[in-house]
């Protein structure tokens, strides 16, 4: 026989919390905004409860769900594409030149990406040089401008599939986005071999005499440091980094192995992110292996 006096679903759930644990919550009750647990993060690190470098990393992981694949994505024109009728000995320099792991592959426009070519596949074409690129090409992800980064880093991890290519509203491509685009704005900027502690300064000497230059430092300091005059061909112009002026003056965005003269100097692309240059090296241009 059934119970004449169920019990309700409330009934159901005892409440664990001790008399005093409910004072204490209602004397101190916890953060109500995004900015209160933040302002709780930081209480806890003075309070050595967590570190700082934890308390950054949440809060980078509380900041990521406010922004979108549009927040940090490499606009279209800085996108590093490659055209699948380019000859092989064209297309192996591109890659080798702007080192990245993947590339979207367009035919005809570039806004007709066809696929994602990744570096390491083209290794299979020293074994069966009869493989044609299209058969290297795997499937191309498209998302919109506003899909936020939880979203994105979820499906990252799920599909295994690291690139995607952003479309705006109108269907045209917008830019792309990495897994590692995402997960900077948790950990910060990954480092990799180009990167240097920020306190060993934007100009440092190499061990074959040429200096390695941030594409970040302003013509200014670079100009003291050589103790040369660095201006730009229109004096109309002002830039507040040497890549920027570099960039002017080459009139594209600089790749890697590019090289230019400027005030008695050979500026070499050593290393470029997100369509700017990193690090240049830097010699007086007489020398004779400035580019290597």
């Amino acid at each position: 026989m059934s119970d004449p006096h169920p019990a309700r679903p409330s009934d159901s759930k005892e409440d664990k919390r001790t008399f005093f644990q409910k004072i204490a919550e209602f004397i101190h009750p916890g953060p109500d905004s995004k900015a209160e647990l933040i302002e709780t993060l930081a209480d806890a690190e003075d309070n050595d409860i967590i570190g700082p470098e934890s308390r950054v990393m949440l809060e980078g992981v509380i900041r990521m769900a406010e922004l979108t694949a549009g927040d940090v994505m490499v606009p279209a024109p800085r996108m590093d594409l490659i055209n699948i009728d380019s000859p092989m000995d064209v297309l192996m320099q591109e890659v080798i030149d702007t080192a990245h792991s993947r590339f979207p592959v367009y035919e005809g426009e570039r806004e007709n990406i066809i696929g994602i070519l990744l570096a390491k596949d083209l290794l299979k074409l020293q074994r069966a040089p009869e493989l044609n690129i299209r058969a290297l090409l795997r499937p191309a992800s498209f998302i919109p401008e506003s899909k936020g980064l939880n979203d994105l880093l979820r499906e990252f991890r799920g599909n295994r599939n690291h690139l995607a290519v952003v479309i705006d509203e109108f269907g045209r491509v917008a830019g792309l986005v990495t897994i590692e685009d995402v997960l900077e704005q948790i950990v910060g900027e990954i480092e990799d071999e180009f990167d240097i502690a920020e306190d060993e300064g934007d100009i440092f000497g190499l061990a074959d005499r040429t200096y390695r230059v941030s594409g970040d430092t302003s013509p200014e300091r670079v100009a003291e440091a050589f103790g040369v005059p660095i201006n730009p061909s229109d004096e109309a112009q002002a830039f507040d980094t040497i890549g920027g002026l570099i960039a002017h003056e080459m009139g594209h965005v600089p790749r890697r192995g590019e090289h230019i003269e400027l005030a008695g100097l050979n500026f070499v692309v050593l290393h470029t992110k997100g369509g700017a240059v990193r690090w240049f090296k830097v010699s007086p241009a007489s020398t004779e292996d400035a580019s290597g």
